[in-house]
């Protein structure tokens, strides 16, 4: 008999944001394979008789190697089984979906792709930064922050440009190089930015700052991963657009601007 891998979304965190055909599979799985930044909250949502496994990644630090975990869908797959491949946010926006789903292709094994909300459009919204703005920006870049200590790969230049927002994922320990690079290439020092902790969760907290002035938080050590950096003119609106805080206080992330 043979199985199927379903390479699933779970979104930023919040397990409300799901979609329906993820929730679906969930259900379904026979064993489910997650993510380092996959929320207890949907990890719950598991029938108690689901196996799962553990495959997370921390920077220079990766319980599985990719390449078996690669091997283990396949195989779990020719087995017969219902496996999904959990990921935090979206499988193709820095989650090495792609990576795969070739690899399940190459194998002849049966595969679907189901999308989540990627961390820079769940975190924003709920911290009240629109990523494009007809008055602040026409464009949005999506840019990871892990280079392998190679920052020349990045096209500074071309992200130093005004009337866009940039958002770095993966970008906690390199916040203060993109904000010296970016300053290099033009940007201005007063463009605002914001560092979203434990986005889209209760735990949320949003550490605004400039490229000039970072975020306290980042000199005391008081931000975690996963944190989502922002940077462009829309985030000066964070504070006006606070819906989360205004329709549920009792829920709402905190707001540390920093003056």
């Amino acid at each position: 008999m043979s199985g199927f891998v379903s390479l699933v979304g779970a979104g930023p965190g919040d397990a409300e944001l799901l979609t329906l055909k993820a929730y679906k599979r969930l259900q379904q799985a026979d064993v489910v394979l997650y993510d380092r930044l996959v929320s207890s909250a949907i990890l719950a949502l598991l029938p108690s008789n689901t196996q799962r496994f553990y495959v997370g990644k921390v920077r220079s630090q990766h319980s599985v190697p990719q390449q078996e975990i690669n091997q283990r869908l396949v195989d779990w797959a020719i087995e017969g089984k219902s496996v999904v491949r959990l990921k935090g946010g979206d499988p193709f926006i820095f989650g090495r979906g792609g990576e795969e789903l070739e690899a399940l292709i190459t194998h002849g094994v049966a595969v679907e792709v189901i999308p989540g909300i990627t961390a820079a459009s769940g975190c924003s919204a709920y911290a009240g930064i629109p990523l494009t703005h007809r008055d602040h920006a026409q464009a949005v870049h999506f840019v990871t922050g892990h280079w392998a200590d190679d920052e020349q790969a990045v096209e500074w230049e071309a992200l130093a440009k005004p009337n866009q927002t940039l958002v770095f994922y993966m970008g906690l320990n390199s916040v203060g190089v993109i904000s010296q690079k970016l300053m290099a290439y033009g940007m201005s020092r007063d463009t605002p930015l914001a560092l979203i902790e434990q986005g889209t969760m209760a735990e949320q907290q949003i550490h605004a700052g400039t490229l000039a002035s970072l975020p306290e938080a980042l000199t005391t050590g008081g931000i975690q991963s996963p944190a989502l950096l922002i940077i462009g003119s829309v985030v000066s609106l964070h504070t006006k657009l606070a819906w989360f805080k205004n329709a549920h206080p009792s829920e709402a992330p905190a707001h540390n601007d920093l003056q």
